[in-house]
């Protein structure tokens, strides 16, 4: 009963979010300023964890390849495709997260309980769309070149790997990343990257908006979205594997 309770407020909550802007210049303005809060902020961490990934596929998956019967360009071949279709878009997705999901339920949480929040509503102003839509329109529209971006530097990382260590030729490792590729594979990945981007800033808004108390809630309703938000993301990837790849 309680899950159908937050549900309804969750859908009441996207349904302030959603309406039109009323100074499309300040939201303009909210929009460049989310991206780089949301986005660029996200980089090193991304590229930091993507490039080991690679890497780390690629020496895991060449390990393997003792017996001499799967050619070794297939190692470029899984690590290509371990990065488009899982790594850079669903796992990237439970870092950001952590990172962003957690840091923009702890800002609307704290508006709420210095009542900043409350400030703008007396204002006239609707104070989800203010706040929360921004940053769901820089989340969609930047999270497609981030997890692109570590899906490039990803694949990169398996080739370091192979250069740095001697487990394949590299020409072996280029082979396999051009073999066979099917650019729907991407597509998929960008589907589920724009729906996690989603539910990234909504869910965690979510909590953040609605909290009660003080600091201590604040702390718990980071807690409780990011929580929320991984099991709706790892959801929400079984779904759309199952429509799309099936």
């Amino acid at each position: 009963m309680q899950f159908i309770v937050e549900l309804g407020r969750y859908v009441k909550l996207l349904g302030a979010v959603f309406s039109r802007p009323e100074q499309w210049k300040t939201f303009r303005n909210q929009v460049f300023k989310e991206m780089n809060t949301l986005g660029i902020d996200s980089l090193p961490i991304i590229s930091i964890i993507s490039v080991f990934m690679g890497a780390v596929i690629t020496i895991q998956t060449a390990s393997n390849l003792d017996g001499g019967f799967i050619p070794l360009y297939s190692v470029g071949y899984a690590a290509r495709q371990s990065m488009i279709l899982e790594f850079s878009p669903t796992i990237i997705a439970l870092i950001l997260i952590g990172k962003v999901g957690s840091s923009i339920s702890s800002e609307l949480g704290t508006m709420r309980v210095s009542e900043q929040i409350d400030a703008l509503e007396i204002m006239g102003i609707n104070s989800a769309n203010y706040l929360i839509l921004p940053k769901v329109v820089a989340c969609i529209l930047f999270n497609p070149f981030l997890i692109t971006l570590s899906m490039v530097i990803g694949i990169s990382g398996g080739y370091l790997a192979t250069v740095f260590t001697g487990i394949m030729a590299g020409s072996d490792y280029e082979y396999g990343v051009r073999y066979d590729f099917n650019s729907f594979d991407y597509t998929y990945a960008m589907i589920k990257t724009v729906l996690f981007a989603f539910v990234i800033v909504t869910v965690p808004a979510f909590y953040g908006y609605y909290v009660k108390g003080g600091s201590v809630e604040v702390g718990r309703a980071s807690t409780k979205a990011v929580v929320s938000s991984s099991i709706v993301i790892l959801i929400l990837n079984y779904v759309v594997t199952q429509l799309l790849l099936i």
